[in-house]
């Protein structure tokens, strides 16, 4: 298979493969004329890694959960830790996330949204946390 065919085929787009290429996290075959070739086995890993991604695993996750995948001495254990670690900086991320809404939906609801100046949204952006300065 040619690069287009398992972008097509994997969902994965041409650019990202050449950069798993460039970064070694699949090794398609080369022809004389440079040309990559894609086994099906290469087909499988990028299919594999754009799942991973797709539930938001780094670059670095997606190497060892496709280490794991290949080493038939794995013990499922090491893949849910993978996966815990994943999930527990997701729920900190939601957490951030639902903190930030509270915020600016407070800030929202407080700006009357009129032609008068005074903003609460402004001027809570404009104070200067020193946390913030360091």
């Amino acid at each position: 298979m040619n690069i287009g065919d398992v972008a097509e085929r994997s969902g994965v787009p041409a650019k990202t493969i050449r950069y798993y290429e460039d970064i070694g996290l699949v090794t398609p075959l080369r022809a004389a004329n440079g040309y990559r070739s894609f086994r099906e086995i290469d087909f499988h890993k990028l299919a594999f890694i754009g799942r991973a991604r797709a539930l938001g695993f780094t670059i670095e996750d997606c190497r060892t959960l496709l280490a794991l995948y290949n080493d038939d001495n794995r013990e499922s254990a090491q893949v849910k830790a993978v996966a815990e670690e994943h999930l527990r900086q997701i729920d900190e991320k939601i957490s951030k996330l639902m903190s930030m809404k509270e915020t600016l939906s407070s800030l929202v609801h407080q700006c009357a949204g009129d032609h008068r100046p005074d903003c609460p949204i402004l001027a809570d952006l404009s104070v200067v946390d020193d946390a913030t300065c360091s």
